[in-house]
């Protein structure tokens, strides 16, 4: 990966040669990400990026190519190019684990480090936090409507190429069962799958070439596209060439619901019980509930997941909470712009189970452990510890322990969080 410095805003680095000018600079600080309320109608988010961040953060750093641009463009000072020259971040990063849900006020992500070092991680940070989160908060909707059935990441073409390989990631943690990218499954250890598009079909000069074409290649147990011309027809050849062992069909386009009825009687009359149907055709979790009497096997979506269905970013920020005074004490510090209110001092934060194990309430606190308190499950782990990185939070451990974490706390919510009707969060957020 090429360094990840300059992926940032213009301001985080004239704010570094200020400081560097007044020295506070060096002073002790924390920040958090949190977001002051989910997208509307939403009972939950899910916190995705964070392995992301990792990875990235171990190539924050300034080398001669990213110098010589700030020193071209007149960006920074000589002694704030000095600083970045051996730029290297010894902080402290903690937060939520990966797949974990959060609510309003939340702190997903705490950083303890200088000024100097926090500072610059903003605009990184966010971006990746902000665009997974909303990805992976859609998967998670969607992947709870889909109940036991699988949902295919199928979203590359509608997304930027690297955002593509960010949102199958952030998907495969928030339940999704495989991609269509090819990238995210060599980097994440993701399953990959795919067959043909309708420009196969078109291709040859009959469906029927095309889809004996397919079967010579990939085997009778592959998913044939069925409504490049007529559906009816398509199964019924695709049948007669395959046989009993057809794996599946895909239906693109149409009334979705009305039209899989219609090939499950098809195909069952035909003797192939045990072929499956997918279903495709811009799909969200409106759509696939609507689709929950179906005879569907599996759903693939698209452009609905990889912008969010609706909320594109989480809206999280990243505040300084707390900061090394003159005197070389922390203290809290707080935002009090109306509406854009923040609460001073590092938060601990921990969920209030019932002693069913249900969850009833996010619990942060600034002068304690809300973890302590009985019956709560603490949220809280560390990913860098000075400057030194734990092991198991990135790479393909780090997706398979999110997903993991992910089913857990989803399990833990009240029935309500499942609802897609619009709905305040399902958990309140109380600071004690």
């Amino acid at each position: 990966m090429a360094t990840t410095s300059l992926l940032t805003d213009h301001y985080e680095l004239t704010m570094l040669q200020a400081a560097l000018a007044s020295g506070a600079a060096h002073r002790m600080c924390t920040f958090e990400v949190f977001t002051r309320r989910l997208p509307a109608g939403r009972r939950y988010g899910v916190l995705a990026g964070t392995g992301r961040f990792l990875e990235g953060l171990d190539k924050f750093r300034f080398d001669d190519e990213e110098l010589s641009f700030l020193a071209a463009r007149n960006i920074v000072n000589t002694q704030t190019l000095k600083y970045l020259e051996n730029f290297e971040f010894t902080g402290t990063v903690r937060g939520y684990a990966e797949g974990e849900l959060f609510f309003p006020h939340s702190p997903v992500l705490q950083v303890e480090a200088t000024f100097a070092q926090a500072c610059v991680l903003e605009t990184y940070l966010l971006s990746i936090l902000n665009y997974d989160s909303a990805v992976a908060s859609a998967a998670s909707r969607m992947s709870a409507a889909a109940g036991t059935r699988p949902c295919i990441e199928m979203g590359s073409r509608r997304a930027h190429e690297r955002a593509a390989v960010s949102a199958a990631r952030a998907a495969a943690i928030a339940g999704f069962a495989a991609t269509s990218n090819l990238e995210a499954g060599r980097r994440y250890g993701l399953e990959t799958v795919g067959t043909s598009a309708h420009a196969f079909t078109l291709l040859h000069d009959s469906e029927r070439e095309a889809f004996e074409a397919q079967l010579r290649s990939l085997g009778a147990r592959t998913t044939l596209l069925v409504d490049t011309y007529d559906v009816d027809n398509a199964v019924r050849t695709a049948v007669e060439l395959a046989g009993e062992e057809l794996g599946g069909v895909r239906l693109d386009s149409g009334d979705l619901v009305a039209t899989a009825q219609r090939v499950r009687e098809l195909l069952d009359s035909l003797g192939n019980e045990h072929t499956k149907i997918t279903v495709t055709s811009d799909l969200d979790e409106y759509a696939i509930a609507s689709l929950a009497a179906a005879p569907v096997d599996s759903y693939g979506v698209g452009t609905k997941l990889v912008t969010g269905s609706g909320a594109p970013t989480s809206s999280m920020v990243y505040k300084v909470v707390a900061r090394e005074n003159s005197a070389g004490e922390m203290e809290p510090v707080a935002k009090a712009s109306a509406g854009k209110a923040s609460v001073g001092g590092a938060k601990r934060a921990a969920r209030k189970l019932s002693p069913m194990g249900i969850a009833s309430a996010e619990l942060l606190s600034v002068t304690e452990d809300p973890a302590q308190i009985e019956n709560t499950r603490p949220l809280m782990v560390d990913f860098v510890v000075d400057g030194e990185h734990l092991p198991g939070f990135t790479g393909e451990d780090a997706v398979r322990a999110a997903a993991a974490r992910h089913q857990r706390s989803l399990a833990e919510l009240p029935e309500a969080a499942r609802r897609l009707s619009e709905g305040e969060p399902v958990i309140p957020t109380e600071f004690i």
